[in-house]
C-alpha cells in the first residue's frame, strides 16, 4: 500500500481507515484487530473512534487492559 501514513500525519482521534493505512493492512485486520485491541476504541453508532494516543501507547508495546 503507498498511501501509508506517519505518526505525525495521524490525527488525534482515528478511524479505522488511519490505523489500516498506518499499519499497511487490510480492512478485515483492521476491524478484527479494534474488536480485539488494547486501545481505546468508541463505538458511535456505526462509526469506531480510535484515540491516537492510546493506539501508538499499544503500538509502541505500553499495552494494558482496556
Amino acid at each position: 500500500m503507498d498511501n501509508k501514513l506517519t505518526r505525525e500525519e495521524l490525527p488525534e482521534v482515528m478511524m479505522p481507515i488511519h490505523v489500516q493505512r498506518f499499519l499497511g493492512i487490510g480492512r478485515r485486520q483492521t476491524y478484527e484487530m479494534i474488536h480485539n485491541s488494547s486501545f481505546n476504541v468508541v463505538k458511535i453508532g456505526r462509526l469506531y473512534k480510535i484515540s491516537k494516543a492510546s493506539f501508538l501507547k499499544w503500538f509502541d508495546g505500553d499495552v494494558h487492559d482496556r
